[in-house]
């Protein structure tokens, strides 16, 4: 089991299952939220439990998916589309050493201009209909 919580704390969770390797998405949406780039992993919705989630708030960022921050500390947290059972989680709120990897990158082609892709995961688009 993982813990992750917001910065200011007020947003907390459990990851009770197992999780995938971190996908870097380079989309503009994701780099208007993030101010960068979004990296998370992702987990089976019955496999996140809310510990405290007294200033959640989710916003309607497309007609297929919602993001989930916190409302307080506006620290990004949660990517979920409409229909599935998993939920994507920011890697930078799990707490502690994770032991996840960037395992691929969706959307290279709307990258920031200011940034070169050289992880070892390589700079070409992987699973651009990931979850």
């Amino acid at each position: 089991m993982k813990t992750g919580s917001c910065l200011c704390g007020d947003v907390r969770f459990e990851l009770r299952g197992p999780l995938d390797g971190v996908i870097a998405c380079h989309c503009t949406q994701c780099r208007k939220q993030t101010g960068h780039h979004w990296a998370s992993t992702h987990t089976a919705d019955a496999d996140l439990h809310m510990v405290s989630d007294r200033s959640l708030k989710w916003y309607r960022s497309s007609g297929e998916a919602q993001r989930g921050f916190c409302g307080r500390c506006g620290s990004s947290l949660f990517w979920k589309r409409d229909g599935q059972a998993v939920t994507s989680i920011c890697a930078g709120s799990i707490d502690g050493p994770t032991g996840l990897r960037i395992a691929g990158h969706i959307f290279v082609a709307d990258k920031g201009d200011y940034y070169s892709i050289g992880d070892p995961a390589g700079p070409d688009e992987y699973r651009k209909d990931a979850y």
